[in-house]
């Protein structure tokens, strides 16, 4: 390669840019293969400049080259015989070497055409050990001129499409080649051939590349007139100035295309943190419709406990009413027949209908939050990252906090079950009334502390009676004993039906704090990620930026060495 001043210059400039591009890859948690290439590439700047040949198998590549170099230098089959790449360089004949890489194998050759030039021969794209294709397109980033063979009788397969487009991806420079040209029989079909390979590759690359027709096979039995046009194009862009182009312009396309790789993921990450951001507002959105929902429901349940003590209010004012009369002396002193009577008439079976409600709002709860949880989980699983290739810290981040979200919520629905929240409100509901009412006891239900408020309006009712001498009841005194006790019981009810609201509502009210408070708690760490990430892929994308710019005024710079 020239190696002037100003070559020098470019030479180290590159050095520098890729030494930065890396180190914003290695910064951003790039995918592995990305760092290799940009290590890679930065290698190559010190390597030979190289010339690689690829094509299908059966497009006579090693024919083609054995014709090149004018010497059977490459065994030649109807089988792919080529399974590993072969870098052919000048120097005296001898043994194949060995690399570091086991595919790679260097040959010498005495040939000064190769002066200055690695030749590569490639295994065949449609090869049949998909190795072969493997290593082919593992190598072609590597390349600073493409010879792309394809074959007269089967030209611009597929195969060679897509490897072109490979090729276009890397901002490879391509010479396309028509080998055993010498099967078409007519300049027409030459034509033919010629127009629809230009037509491919103009289609795959956006530019024509130079086609050429070769028969290798003519070549090597006295000189084929299009193989000598081919040898003078290829001379003319392997002179030491367009050489020195190509060789500092392959680093610049390859950084091209690894920035822009690590540009299309950073959007997708942009994207992804978008739709995770939506997707935190959508569990509060669902949050704060289930807080809604639980307290509709609490109302209905309500009611019906108010009803309940409604009817019980009824039946005790109907009892005072018919039984606190003086017709009724007799049976007022007999007490405890008269609670007795209250007990089958009054209360019936309050305890056990206010249990009952109980059971129902502790059921609806549990179910209803038990559901919430769930649906949390199933949404969290539908945005958890699918199986990626490359794994990079973005996805790793990112898998490890949604998991943790959905973590939080499967310890919830495992630690709250029915049975402790019915045990938390019954709890509740006993310290309450006792606090409120003055029952007495310990370790008692919430039906039985109904029972024993229900008793003690039978103990208001009674006790009207106290104090009172036989002659000390008169027409008067009676009715207004009786309205008393009436007043006294409306009061009990209205106390007990507070008391149960405010437990209701307090036990309610708990446990949603409870289930927001470790919701926000697991959502937080993934708030604080996608705040940081979006700032950082910010950053990334202005240095993104920059590195394009530099990329693109040092190709400016290239390009004008040959002018």
């Amino acid at each position: 390669m020239l190696v002037s001043s100003r070559v020098q210059a470019l030479l180290t400039r590159e050095r520098l840019l890729l030494s930065e591009l890396l180190a914003f890859l290695e910064t951003q948690g790039a995918p592995p293969e990305a760092l290799t290439h940009v290590r890679q590439t930065i290698t190559n700047l010190d390597e030979s400049f190289l010339l690689v040949v690829v094509g299908e198998f059966n497009a006579g590549k090693s024919s083609f080259l054995n014709a090149l170099l004018g010497s059977a230098v490459l065994p030649e089959g109807v089988t792919p015989t080529t399974d590993r790449i072969y870098v052919l360089t000048h120097g005296e004949r001898g043994e194949p070497e060995t690399t570091s890489d086991p595919f790679v194998v260097r040959l010498r050759v005495p040939l000064e055409a190769l002066e200055g030039v690695a030749l590569v021969d490639t295994p065949g794209t449609n090869a049949i050990i998909r190795q072969h294709q493997t290593l082919t397109e593992g190598f072609l980033p590597r390349a600073d001129l493409v010879l792309f063979l394809t074959s007269a009788d089967r030209p611009f397969t597929e195969s060679e499409r897509q490897f072109l487009d490979l090729a276009r991806r890397w901002g490879r420079s391509v010479i396309m080649v028509v080998n055993k040209a010498d099967l078409l029989e007519t300049p027409e079909t030459r034509e033919q051939v010629r127009h629809f390979v230009e037509a491919g590759a103009r289609g795959v690359l956006g530019l024509a590349p130079p086609v050429f027709l070769v028969s290798a096979r003519g070549e090597q039995r006295g000189g084929d007139e299009g193989f000598r046009a081919f040898r003078a194009a290829l001379s003319a862009r392997l002179s030491e100035t367009e050489r020195t182009r190509l060789k500092l312009e392959s680093p610049l396309a390859a950084a091209r295309e690894i920035l822009g790789g690590e540009e299309r993921r950073a959007h997708a990450a942009r994207e992804t943190l978008r739709q995770d951001l939506e997707t935190l507002r959508d569990l509060e959105r669902q949050r704060e419709r289930h807080r809604e929902t639980m307290l509709g429901e609490l109302d209905g349940q309500l009611n019906r406990v108010t009803r309940i003590l409604s009817e019980f209010e009824a039946r005790a004012d109907k009892f005072i009413d018919d039984h606190l009369r003086i017709s009724r002396f007799r049976e007022l002193m007999n007490t405890r027949k008269l609670e007795e009577r209250f007990r089958e008439e009054a209360v019936r079976d309050l305890p056990e209908a206010i249990e009952r409600q109980f059971a129902t709002m502790i059921d609806r709860f549990v179910e209803a939050n038990l559901h919430f949880w769930e649906d949390v989980q199933s949404f969290l699983i539908r945005r958890a990252p699918q199986q990626e290739v490359a794994r990079t810290r973005f996805s790793y981040d990112r898998a490890a906090l949604l998991e943790g979200i959905a973590g939080s919520a499967q310890r919830h629905l495992e630690d709250v079950t029915q049975q402790q929240l019915a045990r938390e409100l019954s709890q509740g509901a006993e310290d309450a009334m006792r606090g409120v009412l003055g029952a007495g006891g310990l370790g008692i239900g919430i039906g039985a502390v109904t029972m024993a408020v229900a008793s003690t309006a039978f103990v208001d009712f009674t006790g009207v009676l106290a104090g009172l001498a036989i002659g000390g009841i008169g027409l008067f005194v009676l009715p207004a004993k009786r309205l008393q006790a009436l007043r006294q019981l409306r009061t009990r009810v209205a106390q007990m039906r507070e008391a149960l609201e405010e437990i209701v509502r307090r036990e309610y009210a708990r446990e949603q704090e409870r289930a927001d408070a470790r919701l926000a708690d697991a959502m937080r760490p993934y708030t604080r990620f996608t705040e940081l990430e979006t700032a950082r892929l910010a950053g990334a994308e202005e240095r993104s930026v920059g590195l394009r710019a530099q990329i693109e005024a040092l190709s400016g710079e290239v390009k004008a060495l040959s002018a």
